[in-house]
């Protein structure tokens, strides 16, 4: 086992919230580790953003996000828990993208139950794939690691089918064996009560907490979280929001044209272009567009 998964595995089960704050670039990266965090999280929308100019719809290959994973893990000794997405394909990608992620230096990594191409968590119009089809890619990453990859079992069920579905499903991806899970998106205090209760007290699986002001999940302090029993929370636009609204206001100080502010998650994939690539999508999504 790699030193940072096992530093990761001894993370999730100590006491306290374990809080991984998003990183994209290497210098993210150093700032973490140098702000004295004892994780960190290699975020896709993050690094779909400000790598490669996109936003969070599934348009990242398993290439370029490996690319960039193995930059984050050198660039800091923090164990990282790097989004996957939905493995990027089949069970079989599912294993040639675990055993990337071993390779470029991750201690972890989330694997989603969205069907491709995935949208981003707190995004709507989520399309979920079936359990049966779920199950045998979180069978591959479990089964097929080399190096013992911490492997997050990522639901995005509430938001389609509703909390009941989604608290199911997390059971289920714990009795297969997943070493953590990921309820994403709860809308409500109850909801997020429930899913500490249903599935972490109720499984004794570690918990992944997303947290990402102005998304769909109301916000609970950090103090907060780690009384209800989540072991672990990601912060994905921590950094990249302000750091983005940063830049904006020194261009417009050097007699750049002034933008609106970036404040939130809404704000960072306008900038990225979302309208224009959910259009496409729509566009295509109804059949083959006749010629104008």
């Amino acid at each position: 086992m790699s030193t940072r998964s096992a530093t990761f595995r001894r993370l999730l089960r100590e006491p306290g919230l374990l809080r991984a704050p998003g990183v994209f670039d290497g210098i993210s990266a150093h700032l973490a580790r140098r702000a004295g965090f004892s994780a960190a999280y290699a975020t896709g929308a993050g690094v779909a953003a400000s790598g490669y100019g996109l936003p969070d719809v599934g348009l990242l290959t398993a290439t370029e996000m490996v690319e960039r994973v193995a930059v984050l893990a050198a660039a800091t000794d923090l164990p990282l828990l790097a989004d996957a997405d939905t493995g990027y394909g089949n069970p079989m990608h599912v294993v040639r993208t675990v055993r990337a992620y071993e390779q470029a230096g991750v201690a972890a990594l989330h694997l989603e139950d969205q069907a491709f191409p995935k949208r981003c968590g707190h995004l709507a119009d989520k399309e979920i794939v079936d359990v049966d089809e779920y199950l045998p890619k979180l069978a591959a990453a479990l089964e097929n690691r080399e190096d013992d990859i911490v492997i997050v079992a990522r639901t995005d069920a509430n938001g389609p089918l509703g909390i009941d579905e989604a608290i199911t499903r997390a059971r289920r991806y714990a009795a297969e064996g997943a070493d953590a899970v990921f309820v994403e998106a709860p809308r409500s205090r109850i909801e997020i009560e429930r899913i500490a209760d249903e599935v972490g007290r109720s499984t004794g699986v570690p918990l992944v907490f997303n947290v990402v002001p102005g998304g769909l999940t109301p916000a609970l302090d950090d103090a907060e979280l780690a009384r209800l029993g989540f072991a672990a929370a990601i912060y994905p636009g921590a950094l990249l929001v302000p750091v983005a609204d940063a830049a904006a206001h020194a261009l417009a100080a050097m007699g750049g044209t002034p933008t609106p502010r970036v404040t939130g998650p809404a704000d960072l994939f306008g900038l990225v272009g979302l309208t224009g690539w959910l259009a496409l999508d729509e566009r295509y999504r109804e059949g083959v567009p006749t010629c104008p």
